[in-house]
């Protein structure tokens, strides 16, 4: 395989056809190597516009849906960013790439552990990983951005109070097989907006079944 290539196809005729037109973003999917947190099994699958199998029932996401996140997102190198849902890593190290400083949690520790080996190789250490569920508990302090990685039944408050006045949220909330991706924005202390991005069907983060918390 043509590495390069197929990354470039990938870029051209998945992402950008899917309405990602950042250029930033774009670029950003062309310099992190996407095959280095693929599972080597799956190598072959590492540029498809296909969610990817990672263990313990978990999906890498597919580049369509990872270049929305950031896209809605909007870094600009700056933020500090929170990631629920570390995965495979490849999300991290993109964002790491748009912003300071990426703080990301798993529920799975082998999860963690890979994703920091994958990291240290591609030179990305602004990174802090912890293993952590994230609908149980979040890191302490709040941040710019926050991207959550898995789809939760109900939406969360505490993901808008874990935000910085400014800070942006983006989050797939609802039932399959029709979920809104929504990007919610703190406006300040006490308000924020949300608006629904697109329909999606994303799997669940584990746990990610809430009671109804709060509503837009």
């Amino acid at each position: 395989m043509n590495k390069d290539f197929a990354r470039q196809q990938m870029i051209e005729q998945q992402v950008r056809a899917w309405d990602v037109l950042d250029a930033a973003v774009l670029e950003n999917l062309k310099k992190v190597e996407r095959e280095r947190f693929v599972p080597e099994e799956f190598a072959s699958l590492a540029f498809a516009d296909t969610e990817i199998p990672l263990g313990h029932g978990e999906m890498m996401m597919t580049p369509t849906i990872e270049g929305r996140v950031l896209q809605a997102l909007g870094l600009v190198g700056n933020e500090s960013v929170l990631e629920i849902g570390t995965g495979s890593g490849f999300l991290t190290a993109c964002l790491a790439k748009l912003s300071t400083h990426v703080t990301s949690i798993d529920i799975y520790d082998d999860f963690v552990e890979s994703a920091r080996h994958r990291l240290a190789e591609c030179e990305i250490d602004n990174v802090s990983l912890a293993t952590m569920d994230g609908t149980q508990e979040l890191p302490e302090g709040s941040f710019d951005a926050i991207a959550v990685t898995g789809s939760i039944q109900s939406f969360d408050s505490r993901l808008v109070d874990a935000l910085t006045p400014g800070g942006r949220l983006f989050v797939v909330v609802g039932d399959a097989p029709a979920m809104s991706a929504m990007l919610v924005t703190r406006v300040d202390d006490s308000d924020w907006q949300s608006v629904t991005l697109f329909e999606t069907d994303l799997a669940p983060l584990v746990n990610g079944a809430l009671p109804p918390q709060f509503s837009f």
